[in-house]
């Protein structure tokens, strides 16, 4: 179990090393028994979509319930879940509120939303700016002042409210965005120029512009997610959403751009698809990760399967893959595994990968990330989407 591996010292967080592990006091249990031993009690869970995209607080109605069972006066309790706003007030505090307690007069509760960025090494829990809103003021100082002891900067707002409103545009920001230069990859084709080289020429403005690129879909617990609990919140209050829906149907669609630039890739070679042998280089929804949730690659892999592909993957960070229907495990990435791929389709693009060899040995490459051309290994047997 997880309780047993980090007891062990044994991380199961890719950015967090063993030896940072054995470098902290801390105790790792699943008694909420000792919840009622705590100061500050953090909730962490996932907060998903249920059926038709809707938001799914479920885990956080638990982990109130089993805070509740427990909660003794003096205590503070952070969620820091994503989420639509009101849902600290209006969810999390009458759950709490079950124990015969009361907030402010016996405990206090806050929303700071989650800031992560996995496997980015320059920007690491301590100096990602966090911000902190409490149901109440001194909600808020004594947020603040907990969140000071390991956070370099700490930005208090008014409310929970604004704290839990602010975590939505910044993943709903980029998905616009991502969903933006999406579109405009596929115009980008059809004149006949490299959209990689119009968003880095572009990039050269100092002001107002931040470069996005494309790529064959948006996977990963945040971005795909986020714009859902926005849309949402923005139906109970009767407003639209309309750049929103827009971003769905642009992302949402990539994996099926993805197999029709496979399919057009192997015609151009005299090669259907159907029968061909592709190798998928990365399964991960981003580069130098094991997490595979939401990844387009799944919805990519099984269209190719659809029309008759023969898929092969390998990622040295997920060795197997057993999700929507898709069995499928991990094989080495050498010459002998290039030379029987009738198209090598990259996904993400793992450091790890022997690009190199990549350019050099596969007959036929779908480069979806700009993998080589990036390291200029772009040849003739290379297309992008």
């Amino acid at each position: 179990s997880v309780i047993d591996s980090l007891s062990a010292g044994r991380s199961h967080i890719d950015d967090i090393a063993d030896d940072e592990l054995a470098e902290i006091d801390a105790r790792f249990t699943s008694d909420p028994a000792k919840l009622s031993e705590a100061d500050v009690i953090f909730i962490c869970v996932p907060t998903p979509l249920a059926v038709g995209k809707l938001p799914d607080i479920s885990y956080i109605e638990r982990a109130g319930e089993t805070i509740a069972a427990s909660l003794r006066r003096g205590q503070l309790v952070i969620l820091e879940s994503t989420t639509y706003p009101g849902t600290t007030e209006d969810t999390l505090r009458p759950i709490l509120e079950k124990s015969g307690l009361k907030l402010e007069d016996d405990f206090l509760l806050a929303y700071a939303p989650e800031r992560v960025d996995p496997a980015n090494a320059s920007f690491r829990t301590a100096n990602i700016p966090r911000v902190v809103g409490g149901a109440t003021p001194r909600s808020t100082a004594a947020a603040e002042l907990v969140y000071r002891r390991f956070i370099e900067k700490v930005h208090p707002v008014s409310s929970a409210r604004t704290a839990e409103m602010a975590k939505l545009p910044e993943n709903t920001f980029r998905w616009v965005n991502i969903a933006l230069v999406n579109e405009m990859s596929t115009i980008a084709r059809a004149i006949g120029v490299d959209i990689w080289e119009v968003v880095d020429a572009a990039a050269t403005k100092p002001f107002g512009f931040m470069p996005f690129y494309p790529g064959p879909g948006v996977g990963g617990h945040c971005i795909p997610l986020d714009p859902f609990y926005l849309q949402w919140a923005a139906r109970v209050t009767g407003e639209g959403t309309r750049f929103v829906e827009l971003a769905e149907a642009i992302n949402s669609r990539m994996p099926q751009v993805v197999v029709s630039r496979v399919q057009d890739a192997l015609n151009d070679h005299a090669k259907a698809l159907r029968g061909s042998n592709v190798l998928v280089l990365g399964v991960a929804y981003k580069k130098n990760v094991r997490d595979f949730r939401e990844s387009p690659a799944k919805e990519t892999i099984g269209g190719l399967q659809q029309h008759g592909a023969v898929v092969t993957y390998s990622d040295p960070h997920v060795p197997s893959l057993r999700d929507e229907g898709i069995e499928l495990d991990s094989v080495s990435l050498d010459e002998s595994t290039l030379a029987a791929a009738d198209c090598v389709l990259i996904l993400a693009d793992h450091d790890a990968f022997d690009h190199q060899l990549i350019a050099r040995r596969a007959r036929l490459v779908v480069d979806t990330r700009n993998a080589l051309g990036r390291r200029g290994l772009r040849g003739d047997n290379v297309v992008t989407i």
